[in-house]
């Protein structure tokens, strides 16, 4: 029997093969495949707010196995619970509409355009041949600004089944922030084309409005570049029992 799993693995940075992985989203997606079956879709976050103990959570479709990720880059004949595999259907089964929840997600914020303002060669190339007649594709184009990645969260929350409250101050704000932002460039399988995006983390506090689009969203990420961390909402209760 299948059975959605949220895990948890503990990292050890000071060892060679885990401070490859925390550089590289390729080779973190390759290791974290390796737990499950090769046809089975997955989505990762890696969370370093502690960089001497960071955590990769992986949710997966059915029950993986992290021995060779404890055993290649963790503590694996230390004490304590190396990774920590928790059934995902109690936490599905508390959604309701008007439920609240803390929250953090790491995702690329994108926008589609026809005019990037600045031209790769790839990019002109496609403008060219649109000139010749071919149908023009639309180019996606990372946010680079925290302002410019935040709006880009609250315009959508709606469509992912959520809002986001907004505070008792004045003036009031939402209840979310960024709390962590990179630019990612690595080559696709080593020596391929090159990879380049931007992510950005964002926690707080949010309100579920549509239970059937938060539970696929879940399930099913947010956002681009899923294959290099991006795209996992996780979430936790509120402090002091609200919710």
């Amino acid at each position: 029997m299948t059975m959605t799993c949220l895990s948890r693995i503990r990292i050890n940075p000071l060892r060679a093969e885990s401070r490859r992985l925390l550089a590289n989203p390729r080779a973190m997606h390759a290791a974290v495949m390796g737990g499950v079956p090769d046809t089975e879709r997955i989505l990762w976050r890696l969370d370093a707010d502690n960089p001497h103990r960071p955590y990769v959570f992986v949710l997966t479709r059915s029950k993986p196995d992290w021995t060779h990720l404890v055993e290649r880059a963790g503590w694996p004949g230390a004490d304590g619970e190396h990774a920590a595999v928790r059934d995902y259907a109690p936490l599905l089964a508390q959604i309701a509409v008007g439920r609240e929840f803390a929250f953090r997600l790491t995702a690329n914020p994108v926008q589609n355009t026809l005019t990037p303002d600045r031209l790769t060669p790839a990019k002109a190339a496609r403008i060219a041949a649109a000139a010749d007649g071919e149908r023009m594709r639309s180019f996606r184009i990372g946010h680079r600004t925290a302002a410019a990645q935040l709006d880009w969260f609250l315009s959508r929350t709606r469509r992912w089944g959520f809002d986001v409250p907004s505070t008792l101050t004045e003036p009031p704000a939402h209840e979310v922030r960024i709390i962590d932002r990179r630019r990612h460039s690595f080559r696709k399988n080593g020596k391929g084309h090159q990879v380049t995006f931007n992510s950005a983390t964002f926690e707080g506090r949010l309100r579920v409005t549509d239970t059937a689009a938060f539970t696929r969203h879940l399930l099913e990420g947010i956002g681009p570049s899923k294959a290099y961390g991006c795209g996992l909402l996780t979430l936790a209760p509120l402090p002091g029992g609200r919710g």
